[in-house]
Formats: structure tokens, C-alpha cells, sequence
């Protein structure tokens, strides 16, 4: 699941997750490094957007803006109808995180498994059971938008991740000049 549900308020709006990069949208890398198949995008607004990648365009099953557990909610909902058990998320804009991650993330002994890179929690990098639809549901309509209180209170667990800044995301214009130019010299994340 591609969490490109933000508001992208830092970059100026739109949607970052279109944004070129390296002459492909960020997104379409995001959707390279999961490499999980079947995969859906959280976003809302105009699901047309998204029409070239061919994938399944889920909104925020509750209105008003409710974050990232607001797209976990709704990934949830398509995964349970398609009978699968856990969902693993990335965040739209940060294109260069491992290939591992939805492998290493989903076969962690936890119902919520997070990822963590140098002492870092990265929330928005999770794999979360299936079975927590309706308990995560309950933490939204309650007013508890906070992720990792949410995912302990559920029950986490971290797995580390090395690497150069692998959860490095793109919020500023300067963020995705620093890795358009990276990309282009050849000294991107691998």
C-alpha cells in the first residue's frame, strides 16, 4: 500500500508523489521497491491521477484528513475483501527505501511491524495485520491519530534497517532538488 493520502503542504500542494524524478514519477519508484503484488495507492481527491499505474486508487474511509492511519484504515478494508492478511505500507515520497522492506516487515512475529533506521522509528514504513481493521478504526473515531501510539498500543515491533538514509523523504523543493541531483550524479540511494 502507497500512502499518498498528504497534503504535501511543505512542497507547496499538489501532489508530490507525481513529482519527477529521474523522468519517472516518485510513486512509480515507490511501487518498484515494494515490489509486492497486488498493490493499491491511498490518496484522496481525483483518482484519475493515478490512472497510468493501473492500480487500485483507495480513499480515506473517514472525511476530514485524518494522516497516515486514516490510509492504513482504508487498506485494510481492500485487503480483507481480497482475503489478504497483512498489508505493508511506504510513504509516496520517499523513493529510495530497501527492496527488503516488504519481505523483512511482513514476516515479523507482531501484528504491527515498523521500521526503524539508526535508533529512527519510521512509521509510515509498517506491516499491519488485517485483523486490527476494527481496533484501528475505534483509535480514529476516538481522536487517536497518532501513529506510533497507536502501533504500540497494538503491539510493534521494530526492525532495523541499514543503510544510507534509506527513509529519506521528499517534503521541500530543496529535498527533491537534493535527489534529483543525486539520481542524476549516479550517488542516489541504492
Amino acid at each position: 500500500m502507497v500512502l499518498a493520502g498528504g497534503q504535501s503542504r511543505r512542497m507547496g500542494g499538489g501532489d508530490k508523489a507525481l513529482l519527477d524524478l529521474g523522468g519517472r514519477p516518485m510513486v512509480a519508484h515507490v511501487i518498484d521497491r515494494l515490489g509486492v503484488v497486488p498493490t493499491a495507492i491511498s490518496a484522496n481527491g481525483d483518482p484519475d491521477r493515478f490512472a497510468a499505474f493501473g492500480l487500485p486508487v483507495l480513499p480515506d474511509p473517514i472525511p476530514g484528513w485524518l494522516g497516515p492511519l486514516a490510509g492504513v484504515l482504508a487498506g485494510m478494508g481492500w485487503a480483507a475483501v481480497q482475503g489478504i492478511p497483512r498489508i505493508v505500507t511506504a510513504a509516496a515520497d520517499t523513493p529510495f527505501f530497501p527492496r527488503d522492506l516488504a519481505a523483512r516487515l511482513a514476516a515479523a512475529d507482531a501484528p504491527v511491524a515498523m521500521a526503524v533506521h539508526d535508533g529512527d522509528d519510521h512509521p509510515a514504513f509498517a506491516a499491519w495485520d488485517v485483523s486490527l481493521h476494527d481496533t484501528l478504526r475505534q483509535s480514529l473515531a476516538d481522536g487517536d491519530r497518532r501513529v506510533r501510539a497507536v502501533m504500540e498500543r497494538l503491539g510493534v515491533a521494530r526492525i532495523a534497517f541499514a543503510g544510507r538514509d534509506p527513509f529519506f523523504n521528499v517534503n521541500t523543493p530543496e529535498d527533491l532538488a537534493l535527489v534529483r541531483r543525486r539520481l542524476a550524479t549516479g550517488d542516489a540511494w541504492t
